[in-house]
């Protein structure tokens, strides 16, 4: 089984339907408690001081009392409202009671998600705090080596993130069993429902233990996801923070109102602007297009939809990320992962399918009280559709005509024209890996590997120096031959291998060298 998703037509659900969901306190009556108070292991909370995280957001004050106790719950809350904390937190704190490992191929948390993307992203928010109590956390998505994530198991997981299509593949092949997990989470339960998955979500639940903790967070409840809560959360208790629309206090949205024969041009104006910008399209074809033309006229695009490889999209992000790439043209599919703190504008070029894919792109930017700015770009054609997806995903927008280089798009957007120099595909490929500095070698996700934590580390082990993308000491040097080690052809070297992409100790194919 892969990660291919397809969209369910699940009908949305009245007010009225989602009542006994419903929190009957809002978030602002929640007295203010610190996660020193709220019982969490020393170590931990001295990890999250560290990271100038000393007061939880609403959503973790709420629930993570509620889940360390034990007790199953259901979390209502927007993208970036801290929701990875929420569960993962209460996870730590119970694991770091263990004093044994884990056994092989069997983990003691699970973490479901949608995407590889936001799999990736809950264990690099995660592994800072995981570290300080010895807590071992591991990815498992499409697109990078099975055979590597078997072995990992093998050796032991605390904590297990996984999409869906990807541990239907372990649990098929034998190579992870479920049947001493402790505590589940199910982050963004709503997407996963839109994407087709609930079947296979289902199925995973079912192989835990029947008497485990379940924490499920999402952005709405429909029909789908609320099936899923009758059918295993039983005796939850229910915290929400939003009401499932798009929040009027740090969003602002505009309906930018353009001629068929400006779009591209306002589109490359917007493009040039200060900031990170992610822009939407419908299709793979479509972004291609768009981030072509963007590049055609000086704007520093890339696109990430699902015809890329794992390897190529983890790029894409770190560029983005680190601010290499300041425009990232995206499908709905795709971007249901990205979690990037800093976004202030989010664009929809094409309008979405329906008003959730409205919110969930929206919810890129205003992330933890941040503030944001949406506007779609609207054809004449688009106008009527465009209000009744805004109007059914609670939003107000504003309706105003813009022009290239008028004041209107500048001032909304921070507009301003591009340099019209074309941006070289080199651009992007001499530095693979963005900004990010080296520490000590190895390719790592986003952050360096501590000693002894383990953890995810991208699709591949580091020995002694790691992978070392295109960089001199060590890593890969094309055909030279090197002095100390190096690619020697097709010839074993005695002492450290074939270096291809590692340096310092080097690959040895899958013979171990002492």
């Amino acid at each position: 089984m892969t990660d291919a998703v397809h969209m369910s037509s699940a009908a949305p659900v009245s007010p009225e339907e989602l009542a006994p969901l419903e929190s009957p306190s809002p978030a602002e009556e929640t007295p203010t408690i610190t996660f020193a108070e709220i019982g969490l292991p020393a170590p931990v909370v001295a990890a999250l001081a560290k990271n100038g995280i000393t007061v939880p957001s609403p959503i973790q004050a709420m629930s993570v009392p509620d889940a360390i106790a034990g007790r199953n719950v259901l979390g209502r809350a927007q993208t970036g409202s801290g929701k990875t904390l929420a569960f993962g937190l209460p996870m730590l704190a119970r694991l770091a009671q263990h004093e044994d490992r884990p056994a092989a191929k069997r983990p003691r948390a699970l973490v479901l998600v949608p995407t590889r993307e936001l799999a990736i992203q809950v264990v690099d928010s995660l592994y800072p705090y995981a570290s300080s109590v010895g807590v071992r956390v591991l990815a498992a998505v499409g697109g990078m080596p099975f055979t590597k994530q078997v072995e990992q198991l093998r050796r032991g997981v605390d904590i297990l993130v996984a999409t869906p299509g990807r541990l239907g593949d372990h649990l098929r092949q034998g190579t992870c069993i479920l049947d001493q997990v402790e505590i589940t989470a199910l982050d963004e339960a709503d997407q996963m429902a839109d994407m087709g998955f609930l079947p296979e979500v289902r199925s995973i639940l079912g192989e835990t233990r029947p008497d485990g903790q379940r924490l499920l967070f999402s952005a709405t409840l429909d029909r789908e996801v609320q099936s899923l809560v009758r059918q295993f959360l039983a005796d939850h208790v229910t915290h929400s923070t939003e009401d499932g629309k798009a929040s009027v206090d740090t969003m602002e949205h505009y309906v930018l109102l353009v001629d068929r024969g400006q779009k591209d041009v306002v589109l490359a104006e917007i493009g040039a602007r200060d900031g990170r910008t992610i822009m939407f399209a419908r299709t793979k074809l479509g972004c291609e297009g768009i981030t072509d033309r963007l590049r055609a006229v000086g704007i520093p695009a890339e696109s990430l939809h699902g015809g890329k490889a794992q390897n190529q999209r983890t790029r894409v992000l770190e560029r983005f990320k680190s601010g290499r790439t300041p425009v990232l043209v995206a499908t709905d599919v795709a971007a249901r992962g990205i979690h990037v703190d800093g976004i202030d504008l989010v664009v929809h070029v094409d309008p979405p399918a329906d008003h959730k894919d409205y919110l969930h792109r929206a919810g890129r930017t205003a992330r933890a009280g941040e503030k944001g700015t949406v506007v779609a770009i609207v054809l004449p054609n688009q106008r009527r559709l465009v209000r009744k997806l805004t109007g059914m995903a609670g939003v107000d927008a504003t309706a105003v005509n813009v022009a290239p280089g008028s004041e209107e798009l500048a001032t909304i957007t921070g507009a301003k024209a591009p340099s019209g120099e074309p941006v070289r595909e080199q651009h992007f490929k001499s530095d693979r890996f963005g900004d990010r500095p080296r520490r000590e070698g190895g390719y790592q996700g986003s952050r360096p590997r501590r000693e002894g934590g383990g953890g995810y580390q991208g699709s591949r082990p580091r020995t002694e120096g790691g992978y070392q993308g295109n960089r001199s000491e060590g890593g890969y040097q094309g055909s030279r031959p090197r002095t100390e080690g190096g690619y020697q052809g097709s010839r074993p070297r005695t002492e450290g291998g074939y270096q291809g992409n590692r340096s310092e100790g080097g690959y040895q194919g899958e013979r171990k060298y002492n």
